[in-house]
């Protein structure tokens, strides 16, 4: 899915669909209500956020499960799998499986921790705990209450916020804010906040955090890029690359979890190359180009760093102390 630009501002659009965005929340409201929960054998740390798109949960979670490994954990990840067609419980193999099976999250979380791809999460976390896990780290699933969660924590991105805080259609946002954030235990401010999001967190702790290219950036600088993402929002991705030093030629957007075909890799690689450029794409969609023409993409990685680690440590002691 393309994130419509309206979501961002309070337009007449916005307004004629929000009674349709009331119903919608009203809706995910009763869903939540209604639905029974399966407790695990083992904690369940939940990364979600209230707006549709890339706010950043799966750099939390790669970030959170480097904090539990430092902690003496084992933590495995599980996720719904979203653009692939695997309904699981399964394990994600990197070598075997391609983001068409399995989405392309799973393959970058898989690269750090065990990962579990089901549609019906009880049937990941029991596969889980069952092969190990001592944890379990969801990523997404915080409107999904099919199972009971220790910690849940709503990620931010501080440049977008809440967008124009309507649910959808009239908005971004999966629910209501305020009964969102009622059932969270924390809010991961990713970035500095940049449209107030803050007023709506009220007396909830806050981790603050920002995303930090990765090592390659330096091979970035001075050069001519020619940019594609199929992300929440691309433009956090162009501008990464003007971040870096990068001179962004051309930036392709793409809907969230596209797959690219070979006709449309082909094209960009001849403009790149028309261009002299680097053709440039993020890791998430790396996974999602076919294989044998990866090695003409220039990837850009981020990772999540912590503003203040003890404070994160302190959130997951509350986690520890339940078990």
């Amino acid at each position: 899915m393309r994130t419509p630009e309206f979501w961002h501002d309070d337009t007449m659009l916005s307004r004629l669909l929000s009674p349709l965005g009331r119903l919608y929340a009203w809706a995910v409201a009763r869903r939540l209500t209604d639905a029974e929960s399966y407790r695990p054998k083992v904690p369940v740390i939940c990364v979600g956020n209230i707006v549709a798109g890339g706010a950043g949960k799966t750099p939390t979670c790669l970030a959170l499960a480097e904090r539990l490994h430092a902690r003496g954990r084992h933590p495995h990840f599980l996720t719904r799998g979203y653009g692939g067609t695997e309904v699981g419980p399964r394990a994600v193999d990197p070598v075997r499986h391609d983001a068409a099976r399995v989405g392309d999250e799973a393959l970058l979380l898989a690269g750090h921790a065990p990962t579990w791809v089901a549609r019906w999460r009880p049937d990941g976390a029991m596969a889980a705990a069952e092969m190990g896990a001592d944890l379990i780290v969801m990523d997404d699933g915080f409107q999904n209450a099919s199972l009971e969660k220790d910690l849940s924590l709503v990620v931010v991105d501080g440049g977008y916020g809440f967008g124009n805080a309507r649910p959808m259609p009239a908005g971004p946002c999966r629910e209501d804010i305020r009964a969102g954030l009622a059932r969270a235990d924390a809010v991961v401010m990713i970035g500095d906040d940049r449209t107030g999001a803050a007023r709506w967190f009220g007396s909830l702790p806050v981790l603050r955090a920002r995303l930090i290219p990765g090592p390659e950036a330096a091979d970035f600088a001075g050069r001519k890029v020619v940019a594609f993402a199929g992300i929440g929002r691309p433009a956090k991705f162009f501008d990464t690359l003007e971040s870096v030093g990068a001179q962004v030629v051309a930036a392709h957007s793409f809907p969230d979890h596209h797959p690219y075909g070979r006709a449309e890799i082909e094209a960009l690689i001849q403009e790149a190359e028309a261009q002299e450029a680097l053709l440039s794409t993020t890791a998430k969609d790396a996974v999602r180009v076919p294989s044998d023409l990866r090695s003409r993409l220039s990837v850009l990685t981020v990772r999540l760093e912590w503003d203040t680690p003890e404070a994160v440590d302190l959130i997951l002691d509350h986690v520890d102390s339940r078990f």
